[in-house]
C-alpha cells in the first residue's frame, strides 16, 4: 500500500512539473503579446524534453524566421557528420619553373583548400605562415625567386559573398566571405584618432596590414565620449578601394575598426614579400592572386611541383571558435568544403544544396530549412524553431557531440548559440532545470521593435522559465 501511494505520489509530482512549466511559458507569452517591443513581432518556441522526446511547448514552430547566427548549429552539426571531427584543411606551397643552385628560376605558388584558420591568431600554429614558408624554402636551399609570388584563392570559385549578405555588412570584419584561399581570417584592422569635440574630423593613424592605408577613403566623424563605435566599412571583393563611414567615440588616439580584406590572397603574397626579404630571400615584388588576375584576363602560372603541404588544425577546434565567437568565416568554409566533398563544386549555392539535403534524410523538410548561407548573417535565411529542435536532438545522439556541446558558449547560465541581426533575436541550445528536467530549446523572434537589449533581457526572462 506504501508502494502504490509512493507511486502515486511520483506520477503526480512529475505530472505537476510537466504542467507547471508550459502554463508558465503561456502566462509569459500573453504578457509579451501586451509588450509594445513585440506587438508587431512574430516569435517562435519550441521546447521538447530532452529525454522523452515530449514537446513541453510549441508556438509558431513551423514559420520560418530569420535564424541569424542560431543557423551556425545547423552548419556545426552538418559538418561533424559530413567531414569529421578530426578534419583537416590544407594549403600547398609550389612553385613554377625550376630549382639550380639555391635559385628558383619562377614564381612561388601559394594554392588555398579553403583553410579559414591559415593566418589567424586564434592558434599558435596558424599565427605566422610567413615565417614556415620561409623556412620550407630556406630548407629547399632557395636564396633567390626570379619571378613573383603567386596565391591561387579560386578553389571556392570567383565570388567569396554568399547572395543575400547586405552592402552594410561586407566591408566589415564579420561580413568576410571564404574564399579558396583565406588569410589572418581575411580581416585588416584600422586605427583612427578622433577629435575631442563632436562632429570633429578624424585621421587615420595607420592599418595593418600597413600597405592598406593608402585605399581608404575616410569620412568618419567624431562623436559623443561614450557612443561606442559607429563606424562602418564598405568595400566589395578585388576592389582597393574602402569606404569609412559613421562615428567613433571623442578622444580616441587609436580606435580599432577591423574591415574585410578586399583580396586577402595579394595581402598575404606582399605580406610575405616582406619577410622574405628581411630572411634574406630575394624576389621579384610581384604580387597576384588568381581572382585577381581572373578578373584582368590575365593568366596565372602553371605550378611545376610542390614544396610541402601545410595543414589546419583539425575540425573540432576550428569550430570550438566558430560557435564560441560566431566567426561567420569559418561557416561559410565549412559550407564550401562540404559542397567540394560531396558534390566537387565549392559554391555556396552547392554547399546549401548538401545541407538541405542531408537533414531532408533525416526527416528535416527542405522548406524548414531556407538558407542561403552557412553562418546566418543574411537576412534572408528562414528557419523554423521545430527544424533547430530536431537537429539538437540529434547531434545529442552522436559519437561527436560532447565536443559539439563544449564549443556552445554559455550565455545567461545557459548553454546555447545566440544570433542577432537587425530586428531579430534568436538563441538555441540546452537546458538543465534544478528539478533535473533536460530540455532543448530554440526561440527565434522577429521584426522586434526598440531597444535591442530590453528585448533580450526579456527573452532571457521567457527562458529563466525553463530553469
Amino acid at each position: 500500500m506504501k508502494a502504490l501511494l509512493l507511486i502515486v505520489f511520483i506520477c503526480a509530482f512529475n505530472c505537476g512539473l510537466s504542467q507547471e512549466v508550459p502554463l508558465s511559458i503561456s502566462k509569459y507569452f500573453s504578457k509579451m503579446d501586451k509588450d509594445p517591443q513585440f506587438s508587431s513581432a512574430t516569435i517562435g518556441f519550441y521546447v521538447q524534453n530532452a529525454k522523452t522526446g515530449k514537446i513541453v511547448f510549441a508556438k509558431n514552430e513551423n514559420i520560418g524566421l530569420a535564424p541569424a547566427s542560431t543557423l551556425k548549429v545547423i552548419t556545426s552539426a552538418t559538418a561533424f557528420e559530413l567531414l569529421g571531427k578530426d578534419y583537416t584543411f590544407k594549403t600547398t606551397i609550389g612553385y613554377s619553373g625550376k630549382i639550380t643552385n639555391g635559385v628558383l628560376d619562377g614564381n612561388l605558388i601559394i594554392s588555398g583548400y579553403g583553410d579559414p584558420s591559415f593566418g589567424s591568431e586564434r592558434w599558435q600554429q596558424t599565427l605566422h605562415p610567413e615565417k614556415e614558408i620561409a623556412t620550407i624554402l630556406q630548407a629547399k636551399g632557395i636564396k633567390k625567386i626570379t619571378g613573383g609570388i603567386y596565391v591561387n584563392d579560386l578553389k571556392f570559385g570567383f565570388d567569396p559573398i554568399p547572395d543575400g549578405w547586405i552592402w552594410q555588412d561586407i566591408g566589415n570584419y564579420y561580413g568576410a566571405g571564404a574564399r579558396g584561399f583565406n588569410w589572418h581570417e581575411n580581416q585588416f584592422d584600422l586605427f583612427i584618432r578622433s577629435a575631442d569635440t563632436v562632429a570633429g574630423p578624424t585621421a587615420i593613424v595607420k592599418t595593418e596590414p600597413p600597405f592598406l592605408a593608402s585605399n581608404i577613403f575616410n569620412q568618419i566623424s567624431t562623436g559623443e565620449k561614450n557612443s561606442g563605435d559607429n563606424a562602418y566599412l564598405y568595400s566589395t571583393p578585388y576592389n582597393n578601394k574602402i569606404f569609412a563611414k559613421g562615428s567613433i567615440p571623442a578622444a580616441k588616439n587609436n580606435f580599432n575598426i577591423k574591415g574585410s580584406l578586399p583580396d586577402a590572397a595579394t595581402s598575404f603574397a606582399e605580406v610575405l614579400g616582406n619577410y622574405l626579404n628581411r630572411a634574406g630571400i630575394s624576389h621579384a615584388a610581384k604580387y597576384h592572386s588568381f581572382g585577381s588576375l581572373y578578373l584582368q584576363n590575365e593568366p596565372f602560372p602553371q605550378q611545376s611541383d610542390s614544396l610541402q603541404t601545410i595543414y589546419s588544425p583539425i575540425l573540432d577546434s576550428i569550430n570550438y571558435w566558430f560557435l564560441q565567437k560566431s566567426v561567420n568565416l569559418f561557416g561559410e568554409a565549412f559550407l564550401k568544403m562540404m559542397a567540394v566533398e560531396k558534390s566537387k563544386s565549392g559554391l555556396t549555392d552547392s554547399g546549401v544544396s548538401v545541407v538541405r539535403n542531408f537533414w531532408a534524410d533525416r526527416q528535416i523538410e527542405k522548406n524548414e530549412l531556407k538558407i542561403i548561407d552557412g553562418s546566418g548573417l543574411s537576412p534572408a535565411n528562414r528557419v523554423t524553431v521545430k527544424a533547430l529542435v530536431k537537429i539538437l536532438s540529434y547531434a545529442k545522439q552522436q559519437t561527436w557531440f560532447p565536443r559539439f556541446y563544449d564549443a556552445l558558449p554559455v550565455i545567461h547560465g545557459i548553454k546555447m548559440k545566440s544570433g542577432y541581426i537587425s530586428n531579430a533575436r534568436a538563441y538555441a541550445g540546452f537546458i538543465t532545470n534544478k528539478k533535473g528536467e533536460e530540455f532543448t530549446f530554440a526561440i527565434i523572434v522577429n521584426n522586434i521593435d526598440g531597444s535591442p537589449t530590453t528585448s533580450k533581457e526579456k527573452i532571457w526572462q521567457l527562458l529563466d522559465l525553463l530553469k
